[in-house]
């Protein structure tokens, strides 16, 4: 297809790419307490065309973030230009989805990780100095945004936790170059492609790096509707079901069990959920443009 704007080519090649993470990780199933085709999880006020219409409106902003990367001189002033587009998008984001939170904390991670491949493919750098590009966009974002702002007013998730307990959050992750995506998800990840066989479906992997995930997830949405205690619950669970991970059968019946449990007890490991869709997309874009 003719490229008739001013726009690299790989600007769209990235969109399609993150477009797709975000639907393959709301389109898997059982997907515990999440939200999914045939489930709403533990949520009330969302289903899954929800996230439909709200991954539909992130389609512009994807765009502009890519190419902001490929444009930027250095990695803070592309900081500053997503973010100004990150708070426009959540915007019209809202008016999509009638004031439901579908995607603030995946407009925010995909929008720094899209910009940064960008950036690091302009520079020819090597897949793993994404991690030190978003690194360095987001230096000093916790002590920027929380530390030293006046948290008042109506707050965002992670606002309010960093008030009440001092939790950094994405904002910490991203502060940390996404180690645990770099060094733990996506090597899993990886490794579960590697070793399929055309009988393990892609739903099947989706669901156990997921499960890795949330092993190991701070997960601010876990702590927000409960606290800390819960959170370690959550985890010891997954690290006992991804213990069964060669028991095919044992293992999907307890991601069921899991499921009907965290919809039960109102737990939605949201954090990991975005975490996982970002793994998806690095595991696409590493795979096509850093071989």
């Amino acid at each position: 297809m003719k490229n008739i704007l001013k726009i690299d080519d790989r600007v769209f090649n990235l969109v399609e790419f993150a477009v797709k993470a975000m639907l393959y990780e709301v389109s898997s199933y059982p997907s515990p307490g999440l939200v999914s085709p045939v489930s709403n999880g533990a949520h009330k006020d969302m289903d899954y065309y929800t996230f439909l219409k709200s991954t539909a409106s992130l389609i512009k902003p994807m765009v502009i973030c890519a190419n902001e990367g490929f444009k930027a001189k250095n990695e803070n002033e592309l900081f500053l230009q997503i973010r100004n587009c990150g708070k426009e998008a959540e915007e019209y984001m809202m008016i999509r989805t009638k004031g439901v939170n579908t995607h603030r904390g995946m407009l925010f991670l995909m929008g720094i990780t899209i910009s940064a491949v960008a950036f690091s493919m302009k520079n020819n750098l090597g897949f793993q100095n994404i991690s030190t590009v978003i690194k360095n966009m987001c230096d000093g974002i916790v002590e920027k945004e929380l530390k030293n702002s006046n948290l008042c007013g109506e707050l965002t998730h992670g606002e309010t936790l960093y008030k009440k307990y001092g939790f950094k959050g994405i904002r910490g992750e991203v502060e940390n170059g996404l180690s645990i995506i770099f060094n733990y998800s996506l090597p899993f990840y990886e490794g579960l492609k590697n070793n399929s066989n055309d009988n393990l479906e892609e739903n099947q992997l989706l669901i156990k790096t997921l499960i890795k995930i949330m092993c190991k997830c701070d997960d601010s949405t876990i702590i927000y509707r409960h606290d800390f205690k819960k959170l370690d619950y959550v985890k010891k669970k997954a690290n006992n079901i991804l213990d069964e991970l060669n028991e095919s059968n044992t293992f999907k019946e307890r991601i069921e069990e899991l499921n009907k449990e965290f919809i039960r007890e109102n737990i939605s490991p949201g954090g990991s959920a975005d975490l996982l869709a970002i793994t998806i997309f690095l595991y696409d874009i590493k795979n096509k443009f850093f071989k």
